[in-house]
């Protein structure tokens, strides 16, 4: 039964009985299908449509008639505000059990390509605190919950350092704890909370474009060292001094402190120069013995120790002679480029960020390995067959595109330089799918191995071996 609220109707004793994309859930009322996030296969709900399509609705839930054998209990206080880690309240064995489906789903509904049985998703021995980086924000009015403002008390405006509200630019849920990333990360961020609105600092108005304070972003590496960069609005050296000063003092662990100022209307920075105030100018990541240097403005696998797990299965699947020439296609700063030098000839990796080249040479070098090659620029632009000519033909080659997957003219030069095997590396099976399909003809799926770098969310990498026919 439904009633109508606000043109919008109230649907009772709703099912959820499937999972869906985008961490949503899904049940049907009257043959329309109705999202629902926050709830799990099996909960009986009552939810409020907030937005109606032509095949389908969307709502939250208003109250629980039953709540499912399979929910868990969420472990932190943030759940369903602030928006990450939306499947806490879902046991780990069935987040991995839905990623497998998931994948299966894509390469057979997308790529309609044979398939060898689909591995389980591999699942990362960390689900809590896994996560390397995080970047926080500063805003001039906290986001106030639901129950808050039905409570009707009075709540005050106080200022906010956490995340964005999803799809709200302006507005900041205020994280006490956050369960992603490992200490020091909440002691900095809640020390500079206090510390700033203890001596006055402004916190900034994404809509204004007012106050000093704007981000912060912590990273954390697994041999122990800290990265701390703040952002300010504007260049006020005595507020800045006081800050940073304050931060290495009270924590002594910070290898390398810097700061930003970013005057412009969005939050990017990857176009301005950070400022080592006071230690390294990077901190070390380690692999298996190798070293990785990583920059303020490095890319690095969010999560570590599964990082790890990942390069395995993709240098498994490359199968690697010791004569082979292998491409490293989309390299990144040379992190799988540098893990399989040893196992191979020569490497030779390209990327679109030249930056990230920088960060790849210099790694390698770090690690005394000589046998590999790094080109930046447009993958389109620069892989042609003029470029197998110059740097040999590749035995095996391993691609780990962005999500919009590989560039079809990448592919047709793949297909001619004919390696005897490519391990496709995706953070999107949908896209990945779509590019088996035009490998079809001439490589076959051998193996598919999910993995799971990020617990409690929908996102899931997967790793293809093709072998050509």
């Amino acid at each position: 039964m439904a009633r109508k609220k606000a043109n919008y109707p109230l649907v009772e004793g709703l099912e959820i009985t499937t999972l869906a994309a985008e961490g949503k859930a899904m049940g049907r009322w009257n043959d329309v299908v109705v999202f629902v996030p926050m709830t799990v296969p099996g909960d009986v709900v009552d939810v409020q449509i907030r937005s109606k399509r032509r095949r389908f609705m969307e709502g939250f839930v208003v109250n629980y008639v039953k709540k499912s054998p399979l929910r868990s209990e969420p472990f932190c206080e943030h759940f369903g505000v602030c928006g990450g880690c939306k499947w806490q309240n879902l046991p780990y064995d069935e987040q991995l059990r839905f990623k497998t489906e998931q994948v299966r789903d894509q390469l057979t509904r997308i790529g309609k390509v044979e398939l060898p049985e689909i591995a389980p998703c591999l699942g990362s021995a960390h689900t809590q605190f896994y996560r390397n980086k995080l970047e926080f924000t500063f805003a001039d009015r906290r986001w106030l919950t639901r129950e808050e403002i039905a409570s009707a008390g009075d709540i005050g405006d106080a200022p906010a350092v956490g995340f964005h509200i999803p799809s709200m630019f302006d507005k900041v849920l205020d994280i006490r704890k956050c369960w992603l990333q490992p200490d020091p990360s909440n002691g900095i961020r809640n020390e500079a909370r206090r510390f700033c609105i203890e001596n006055g600092y402004t916190f900034h108005n994404a809509r204004s474009h007012e106050g000093l304070m704007r981000n912060m972003i912590v990273r954390t590496a697994s041999t122990g060292e800290v990265m701390v960069i703040v952002v300010f609005n504007s260049d006020d050296r005595p507020r800045i001094t006081a800050l940073m000063d304050h931060l290495a003092a009270a924590f002594p662990e910070i290898t390398s402190l810097f700061y930003i100022v970013n005057t412009k209307f969005n939050d990017s920075v990857g176009d301005l120069d950070p400022v080592c105030y006071r230690g390294k100018d990077h901190i070390i990541e380690e692999m298996e013995g190798l070293r990785f240097k990583v920059g303020p403005k490095s890319f690095y696998q969010t999560n570590s120790a599964q990082a790890y797990e990942l390069y395995k299965v993709a240098r498994d699947f490359a199968d690697l002679k010791p004569g082979d020439v292998l491409y490293d296609l989309y390299t990144g700063t040379g992190t799988i480029a540098n893990f399989c030098a040893a196992r191979c000839d020569r490497v030779v990796g390209i990327e679109y960020v030249p930056e990230a080249i920088a960060d790849a040479k210099i790694n390698s070098e770090l690690n005394g390995i000589g046998n590999t090659r790094f080109y930046a620029g447009d993958m389109k632009a620069v892989l042609d067959d003029a470029f197998v000519a110059a740097n040999g033909r590749p035995d095996v080659v391993i691609l780990d595109p962005p999500r919009a997957g590989v560039d079809e003219p990448v592919i047709e030069v793949l297909l001619r330089a004919a390696p005897r095997r490519i391990v496709y590396v995706s953070c999107n099976p949908a896209t990945q799918a779509r590019d088996l399909a035009l490998l079809d003809a001439d490589y076959r799926v051998e193996a598919v191995q999910p993995v799971d770098m990020f617990p409690h969310t929908h996102h899931v990498e997967n790793v293809v071996k093709l072998v050509r026919r």
